[in-house]
């Protein structure tokens, strides 16, 4: 499992984008801006080796907790 090609759609104007995730370096989290609108995408990757499953969680990262 290292390199992963999945497409996700933004969570501030749903377009479609394709994106190369590298697993290689375990969880992670970080940023990625929106090829149309410019606004952040939150991504956060897991990867759960014992399934042998990434999980990709991507938000607008706008939700508070309280």
């Amino acid at each position: 499992m290292r390199f992963i090609n999945k497409t996700i759609s933004c969570p501030h104007c749903g377009h479609h984008q394709h994106l190369n995730i590298d697993a290689t370096a375990g969880d992670q989290e970080y940023y990625e801006d929106c090829r149309v609108c410019c606004n952040p995408i939150h991504m956060r990757m897991h990867i759960d080796e014992s399934r042998l499953k990434v999980e990709l969680y991507i938000d607008s990262d706008d939700e508070q907790i309280y």
